[in-house]
């Protein structure tokens, strides 16, 4: 047995523990949750972190071939556990397929039960962008998990700008690529505006007091609505579900009313990472087959720009599965639900299979 099958299976049976409620009632294996802490992490300003923890989930049988799942901002890796998207993807004989694979689904650093700005420093955490959380999850999978191969990365959203990072960052590591709701262009236009709108009003509530609030800032829930109605969700989608003005407000009260779990801090951080992200000019450093996938009625990258085409042709193996706009699509979040993909995800995955 290889050396690094038998560290995998050590750090595996070290870190975990059942996640019974995760599991439901799936066909998939039951997940399990675990945590690495790197000892030391040096963010790109130079400012140092020590005792970072990173937490993850997976699935399946850690010996099997290794598939990387990440998730989108101010998300989990155990958000990904869904019917519509494990529930679609993780079953037996479906594209990923967890009794031969083995999934892993990262919190991301500054995310969820990961070391974040609300569990130390506040507002004066260093400051992550994409480059250190793929940084995080790479030390984490190879360090901790003892795994130096991926079958496959798929990421949605920010997860999916983060898998072009990993194709460039680590070209050998993977056998396929596939990129969801995202492109590798640099952040700008109605993407980038909008997300720096979200941060800006939050900062500049009085209730904020830089990062020294004792109660959550009541802009974090009024910028949070706000920004998901403006940039995901889908035209005809609302149109369909809000055909009236009376079942619009409904749709906008039941969004004011719903619990607030986030901290204003933490949100701050993940939507302001973005910032600097700019997968374009590393493109022709990645090797491995890539398949993008989007929704023709993303907000946050709308296809009518061409961006995506130009990028894919400095690619070798690439290429974009766009999947049209409908009452039924949900805009950017429209691949949350695999519905619209898994048959051309499996296809995918036969296509880029090793023997």
């Amino acid at each position: 047995m290889r050396f690094s099958t038998v560290l995998r299976r050590a750090c595996f049976s070290f870190l975990v523990v059942l996640l019974p409620s995760l599991a439901s009632a799936q066909d998939y294996p039951t997940p399990r949750e675990g945590d690495w802490i790197a000892p030391s992490f040096t963010f790109h300003t130079g400012e140092t972190l020590n005792n970072v923890r990173l937490h993850y989930v997976t699935v399946g049988d850690p010996t099997k071939p290794a598939i990387l799942v990440l998730h989108g901002t101010n998300q989990t890796g155990a958000s990904m556990l869904t019917p519509h998207f494990a529930g679609k993807l993780f079953g037996p004989g479906q594209p990923l397929d967890a009794t031969k694979y083995f999934i892993i689904l990262p919190d991301g650093l500054g995310i969820g039960k990961s070391t974040k700005p609300s569990d130390v420093l506040r507002a004066s955490f260093p400051q992550y962008d994409y480059d250190d959380m793929v940084s995080a999850q790479y030390r984490m999978v190879t360090e901790g998990l003892g795994i130096h191969h991926l079958r496959l990365a798929l990421g949605y959203s920010m997860g999916g700008m983060q898998v072009w990072l990993w194709g460039e960052k680590y070209p050998d590591m993977m056998d396929a690529l596939v990129p969801m709701a995202s492109q590798p262009t640099e952040m700008s236009a109605r993407n980038w505006m909008m997300r720096r709108m979200f941060v800006e009003s939050i900062e500049q509530d009085p209730a904020w007091n830089h990062g020294n609030y004792t109660t959550e800032p009541p802009s974090l829930r009024l910028a949070g609505a706000m920004f998901a109605i403006a940039t995901s969700g889908g035209t005809l989608a609302y149109q369909a579900l809000a055909p009236t003005h009376a079942k619009a407000d409904k749709i906008v009260d039941d969004m004011l009313a719903a619990p607030q779990k986030s901290d204003a801090n933490d949100v701050l951080y993940q939507w302001a990472s973005s910032a600097d992200y700019n997968a374009a000019p590393g493109l022709s450093r990645i090797q491995a087959p890539l398949l993008a996938i989007n929704s023709a009625d993303d907000e946050r990258n709308p296809p009518e720009t061409g961006t995506m085409q130009m990028s894919l042709k400095q690619l070798k193996n690439a290429r974009l599965l766009l999947i049209p706009a409908s009452a039924e699509t949900r805009g950017h979040a429209t691949l949350a639900d695999a519905t619209f993909y898994a048959q051309q995800l499996g296809v995918f995955m036969k296509e880029t299979a090793t023997h």
